[in-house]
């Protein structure tokens, strides 16, 4: 077997698989948020024992050996750890929004792009530059008792395997590696004022960062490999790797991402630019913050359950009866295909005659605008996978299709786990026939009447997202 494990921002997960990459089972755990007043953390405790308990109710009930296995996590945030690898304070997740003010602060002095035109990473609240200076500011005490500063999955990769702090190109990326050295770029460090906590940021592994299991979750001498972080990780288990080639990731986050060769930072500074094991080849991504979760808002506010979505998707026209959404629902703003810490979501056309199936279906096609921007401004010039909870819903998938005029190559399962898998073993070695492990399970084609006339409506949203961008002082860019 080769076991993938996947520590998501709501949910962990472990998944099998067998050689052939038939996946052979999987098992998931819920882990908490907890959110107030712009801060949003996660007890590392309970993120690290629900990964044990995923890992342990999956080796006992699949038979076999475990060959490899691989780890890969959510992205950004701060994970404070002490020498013991034990937590110094809750983690702070890259949701939270109180550096908010720091970034508007370094959006209007330069120092933002100044930041984005030598790492190619926009920084945005949630990152660990903005973050680690507010708690520089706020809670100095928390960072003098660390040993590092780490992210989601380099916590876990300690405490499985004891290995010391840790982490691979792909997480560094954001916001302190300089994309073309591969490695941290100090006067970065020195503008974000942060020279003297250099000692916090994790050694990167390039990109080799292996070990093996302590036998807690993962049988003892268990082969395990550490990143990369989920966004590359979907890549590769989406078999993304050939410039041109896209993701879109409609989880949490809506993440879309586009394999390239270049480097180009000019342009508007927004998104980032990760880097992947190969050196020279990196993906373009541009994650906005909201996904999946602002349709799960729409869902709680309206007391419609998901099981319901496509009954209402089919039952409303596109359009929506004139109900618009700009779904820019998180607590710290935008940060891809722009940067705005105060731009916030927008429900427009509503009146007593909407109905239910209008907010869902208009909320969809806002999420479907918005991964339509940042597509185009990530370069996507070849072939477009998607997958994510999003793609759970057929009818949503077909909307997408449609808003994005373009056919979506649907690959279903623990995409994330299946890439960590590919990941761990191309680090050991390990020959897997990775066209297989990829294909897709299905193929949306656009309908072309849809097409034309979401085409139409995605020219609506970005005049409306000027409008709303001016009115939260944010600069309408470029892109």
């Amino acid at each position: 077997m080769f076991i993938g494990i996947d520590v998501g921002t709501s949910t962990v997960k472990a998944a099998a698989f067998d050689r052939s990459g038939a996946e052979l089972g999987v098992e998931a755990r819920q882990i908490a948020l907890t959110m107030r007043g712009g801060a949003v953390e996660q007890d590392m405790d309970e993120v690290y024992g629900a990964v044990v308990a995923v890992l342990d109710a999956l080796t006992d009930r699949l038979p076999g050996p475990v060959e490899l296995a691989g780890l890969t996590g959510q992205g950004d945030g701060v994970w404070l750890v002490d020498g013991a690898g034990r937590p110094v304070r809750a983690a702070v997740s890259w949701m939270d929004g109180r550096a908010h003010g720091l970034v508007d602060q370094w959006l209007a002095d330069g120092t933002f792009e100044a930041v984005y035109r030598r790492t190619g990473g926009a920084v945005f609240p949630g990152s660990p530059g903005p973050l680690l200076a507010w708690l520089d500011r706020h809670e100095p005490a928390a960072l003098d008792a660390a040993s590092a500063a780490l992210y989601c999955k380099d916590m876990v990769f300690g405490r499985l395997t004891g290995a010391p702090p840790g982490t691979d190109v792909s997480d560094a990326s954001m916001p302190f590696l300089d994309p073309r050295t591969r490695a941290y770029d100090n006067g970065v460090v020195e503008l974000l004022g942060l020279t003297h906590r250099r000692g916090l940021l994790a050694p990167v592994g390039d990109p080799i960062t292996t070990a093996a299991a302590r036998g807690e979750g993962l049988p003892a001498g268990t082969r395990l490999a550490n990143g990369p972080y989920d966004l590359p990780a979907c890549a590769l288990g989406a078999g993304v790797t050939e410039p041109g080639d896209g993701l879109l990731i409609v989880g949490t986050c809506l993440a879309s991402l586009v394999a390239t060769t270049d480097l180009d930072l000019s342009g508007e500074p927004a998104g980032l630019h990760i880097a992947t094991d190969r050196p020279g080849h990196r993906l373009r991504a541009m994650p906005a913050m909201v996904g999946t979760a602002a349709l799960d808002w729409v869902l709680s506010t309206t007391g419609v359950a998901h099981g319901e979505v496509d009954a209402l998707l089919a039952a409303t026209p596109p359009g929506a009866h004139g109900v618009r959404v700009l779904p820019y629902f998180a607590p710290s703003g935008e940060r891809a295909p722009f940067v705005a810490p105060g731009l916030r979501a927008e429900l427009t056309g509503v009146s007593l005659e909407s109905t239910r199936g209008d907010l869902v279906r208009a909320t969809c096609e806002g999420i479907g605008y918005a991964a339509r921007h940042c597509l185009e401004a990530a370069g996507l010039t070849g072939t477009l996978a998607v997958c994510g909870g999003g793609t759970r819903s057929p009818a949503w998938t077909r909307l997408l299709a449609d808003v994005l005029g373009r056919p979506l190559r649907v690959v279903e399962g623990e995409v994330g786990a299946r890439g960590a898998v590919l990941a761990a073993a191309e680090r050991f070695g390990v020959p897997l026939d990775t066209a297989r492990w990829t294909r897709p399970t299905a193929v949306v084609e656009p309908d072309p009447a849809r097409a034309d006339l979401y085409a139409e409506g995605y020219a609506a949203h970005l005049s409306r997202l000027v409008r709303a961008r001016a009115r939260t002082g944010n600069r309408p860019g470029r892109s």
